[in-house]
């Protein structure tokens, strides 16, 4: 296996013994060499001693899955960082490379075994294009992988229609354990891990990406095809990107074209804590493992302490910041990377007291937090987790300020965690609740069918779970707590065309596509509007129930259609935006109907801006989820649905409306 195992200059930090482990500065010259592996050490110490939970069977499996889509993404993007390069559509890849599998297995009837073989073609031919543009057409890395990014994550889209896809079975199996507990997603990333050490360490490619990296000019002048290399190098990138895409598809039990956005700077982060230089010629395959790791751990870690989901998000970026910094310290203390594919006699026998003294110190560990918290559990029965799929929206937010509330008047531990609208994260923050044994969990999900298998583990360990504004499919909860989505859209319809007078043009803000409420909403609306045959739609944009891009991207549909009669918003942050774009218009000659009657857009309808918001309650949403789950953690009868009425709401009766 290669290795950049950094040494010391001959007396350095009093380094002596055949390992250059001996003398007064061998421990500190070790752990400055192995900056990554300190950190995680120091990580897992001190979560350890601040979580009961953490230190356990499930918990580190758990962590282990959750690292594996990064870490298989992070292997790929290894081979382009060495080279002195940057992979900025891995992310986009997998997703589409996923899409690719789910949509020719089931839409097409393509035989699974060529459905796997089409996906890892689509990924790679990717990475070939990247390739190619970097080579041949002389394009920055970062202007043609950024380029793929998108078109990557539109072609994700089209073949989806900005729905999730299901799954073929036997793929989905990916995302299963062998033998009841040992994940699969960790066999596969240890497989990449090794295929990627191998290509380092023991091939004529590996080699290639150090003397690239290293020194472009150098590498031709000696006689390398550098062009040819770097093609070879960004189609590994993109096959495994496709790996990484069907081992988190599998997990979700569905290919979401909306997948891994924001996975690359995960996987360029692992790379760069896990030892290698972005200037290129250093970096190893059990480096970029060990960042993953990282990075897992301290989501991981942070979601059993209840940190808040918005200072995750601070915390995280500091440490990676600190890892980065301790590898600078050790760089700058002396240490000089060897040569690709040295590090023979007695620099692998420094790496091998490395990892000794990384197993003595868990093993230290083990036995001291086990003693710490040998009662940590008595606890567990007043503690609820709450996964919302994103806050940042208003709506949310007051789901998350109800069932704080709730929780404060019972006297329960709420901790609250943000899914950023993904759902892979979402099924990690539902398996860290799992292994803390949480009393019970309440979900609104990014996607009800990608929640279902970490669902299905919390139906395994007997927590119940109760479900808020969105269902889980298969998979069972003890209560849904909803509006009905599909009737606010009919409602909106019905509210805009009366106000309207039957005819006119309008158009349509939807929300984010692939999501159950974009989906569902927009369905709603459309049914509804069959019974207005004057009523004409002219145009159908996505804005992400984002309010700037709701301002936007009604500016440009006004270019398009100037004298357009109203506009229907699939949520009232886009709506705000419309009527901002529409100036003096908005509640004049535009009439725009919002949805979810947060408390800006109540403010707008009031003001007369906002024709009317189909409000749901989200306050009581949340209230009434968390008075259920605790009912159910205590083996009380809940009803199966919970239903908070929607109503629309206008000037007329926006005074009297609760929220």
């Amino acid at each position: 296996m290669a290795t950049d195992t950094i040494k010391s200059p001959a007396g350095a930090g009093g380094a002596s013994g055949p390992g250059g482990t001996s003398g007064p500065g061998g421990l500190r010259r070790l752990l400055l060499d192995n900056g990554a592996l300190t950190a995680l050490i120091v990580l897992v110490v001190a979560l350890s001693a601040l979580s009961g939970d953490f230190l356990t069977a499930d918990n580190l499996l758990n962590i282990g899955v959750q690292a594996a889509v990064t870490a298989i993404l992070a292997f790929g993007v290894t081979f382009v960082i060495v080279s002195a390069g940057i992979d900025l559509s891995v992310g986009s890849v997998a997703a589409l490379s996923a899409t690719v599998l789910a949509w020719s297995a089931t839409s097409e009837g393509v035989p699974v075994v060529l459905a796997v073989i089409l996906a890892v073609a689509t990924g790679t031919v990717c990475g070939l294009v990247n390739g190619f543009l970097v080579s041949y057409g002389k394009l920055p890395p970062f202007i043609a992988t950024l380029a793929m990014l998108s078109v990557a994550r539109g072609l994700s889209l089209v073949i989806s229609q900005g729905s999730p896809i299901a799954f073929p079975e036997s793929v989905s199996r990916l995302g299963d354990t062998l033998g009841g507990w040992l994940p699969v997603p960790v066999l596969v990333m240890a497989v990449m891990g090794l295929i990627t050490a191998f290509v380092l360490g023991r091939t004529y490619l590996g080699r290639s990406m150090y003397a690239i990296g290293g020194n472009e000019e150098a590498a031709r002048l000696s006689g390398l095809r550098v062009s040819r290399q770097k093609v070879a190098v960004y189609a590994l990138s993109g096959l495994f990107a496709a790996a990484a895409g069907i081992v988190l598809a599998s997990r979700l039990s569905s290919a979401q074209p909306q997948a891994a956005q924001g996975y690359e700077l995960d996987a360029i982060a692992a790379v760069v804590i896990g030892g290698a230089s972005l200037a290129g010629g250093t970096g190893k395959a059990s480096g970029t493992l060990i960042g993953a790791l990282i990075l897992a751990v301290l989501r991981n870690g942070l979601n059993l302490l209840s940190v808040s989901a918005f200072w995750q998000q601070v915390v995280i970026g500091v440490v990676i910041a600190l890892a980065v910094l301790l590898d600078t310290v050790r760089r700058k203390a002396g240490a000089t990377p060897v040569v690709a594919g040295a590090g023979g006699g007695p620099g692998r026998r420094r790496q091998a007291a490395t990892y000794l003294l990384a197993a003595v110190v868990a093993a230290v560990v083990v036995g001291a937090t086990s003693l710490l918290h040998g009662g940590a559990q008595t606890a567990a029965q007043q503690r609820i987790g709450l996964s919302l799929s994103t806050l940042n929206n208003p709506f949310f937010v007051q789901i998350r300020a109800g069932a704080e509330a709730e929780a404060k008047r019972l006297g329960v531990d709420l901790t609250v965690t943000d899914a950023q609208n993904d759902a892979s994260q979402q099924a990690n923050q539902l398996q860290n609740f799992t292994s803390g044994g949480l009393a019970s969990i309440v979900v609104n999900p990014v996607d009800s069918d990608a929640a279902g298998p970490a669902v299905q583990a919390a139906n395994r360990a007997g927590i119940p779970v109760v479900g808020v504004d969105r269902g889980v499919n298969n998979a069972k909860t003890a209560a849904l707590v909803s509006s009905d989505n599909v009737e606010g859209g009919r409602l909106g319809a019905r509210a805009l065309a009366e106000k309207l007078g039957g005819k006119g043009t309008i158009v349509i803000l939807q929300g984010q596509a692939g999501t159950s409420a974009s989906r569902e909403r927009g369905a709603g609306f459309a049914e509804g509007l069959k019974a207005y045959p004057g009523i004409k739609v002219v145009a159908k944009q996505p804005a992400d129930f984002d309010r700037t891009k709701g301002l936007d991207v009604m500016t440009n549909l006004l270019q398009a259609h100037p004298g357009i009669d109203g506009v229907f918003a699939e949520n009232d942050e886009m709506a705000l935006g419309a009527t901002k774009a529409l100036g003096s218009k908005a509640g004049t000659s535009v009439q725009v109907v919002g949805f979810d009657g947060t408390p800006d857009g109540l403010k707008a309808v009031e003001n007369g801006t906002l024709y009317a918001s189909v409000a749901q309650q989200p306050r009581e949403l949340g209230r009434i989820a968390v008075g259920n789950a605790l009912r159910a953690a205590a083996g009380e009868k809940v009803s199966a649905m919970v239903k908070v009425p929607v109503k629309v709401v206008t000037k007329e009766n926006v005074a009297g409306f609760g929220g």
